[in-house]
């Protein structure tokens, strides 16, 4: 109980602590979003092309969050602003990975009538795959919003504030209350986001066509 005594003693601290990490998911999810968007249309009808995106992007993924970090840091400097592009990079390889399986997911034979209806290119991606595609989209972004949250505890070593601070402090004192409430508070977050994505994701997959 004296972990709950802690958390409404420093309530002040911890919400600044969220706030500061909410700001690094919406800014990271954000971008990432966006150019995994660009990075999708750019190599959809290139498969070679989007097999060999999908792999480097995976190859990516596997380098340590903080090897990464230690890279930007001489470009970029401490702060948030290393941490969202360190942890845009690594959202790639989900949501282009996902994008591209639900894209291509989609039944030939629904492409080939679209097409044989009259529409252009632009309006069978519009209107026929990425609706139907958006199960799989959503889920890339599920994945990618709890990762985006467990990396930017990470970033607080490099002064991007968030959780992680509020974590990295309570190590260096070993003030098990601090390091349990912040973790709880973690915790919350990327249960928040998954349980989001999850209500989307099933409320899109009841509006679509059977």
């Amino acid at each position: 109980m004296s972990v709950f005594a802690y958390m409404a003693s420093h309530a002040d601290q911890l919400i600044e602590a969220t706030l500061e990490h909410l700001a690094l998911l919406g800014a990271t999810m954000g971008i990432s979003c966006v150019l995994a968007g660009f990075v999708t249309l750019a190599c959809l009808r290139r498969e070679r092309l989007a097999d060999a995106v999908v792999e480097l992007l995976g190859a990516v993924y596997s380098i340590p969050s903080i090897a990464l970090f230690a890279l930007l840091i001489p470009l970029t400097g401490l702060g948030s602003t290393s941490a969202v592009l360190v942890m845009v990079v690594y959202n790639q390889f989900m949501l282009v990975r996902n994008a591209l399986e639900g894209l291509r997911g989609v039944d030939a034979d629904l492409i080939e009538a679209a097409r044989g209806m009259g529409f252009s290119e632009r309006q069978v991606l519009l209107d026929v795959r990425l609706p139907l595609a958006l199960p799989a989209i959503i889920a890339g972004v599920r994945l990618a919003s709890i990762s985006t949250v467990g990396i930017a505890t990470i970033a607080a070593t490099i002064n991007a504030g968030g959780m992680g601070a509020i974590l990295l402090s309570g190590l260096r004192s070993m003030n098990m209350d601090k390091i349990l409430a912040g973790t709880l508070c973690s915790a919350a977050i990327a249960l928040a986001c998954d349980a989001l994505c999850r209500a989307l994701e099933a409320r899109v997959r009841t509006r679509m066509p059977r």
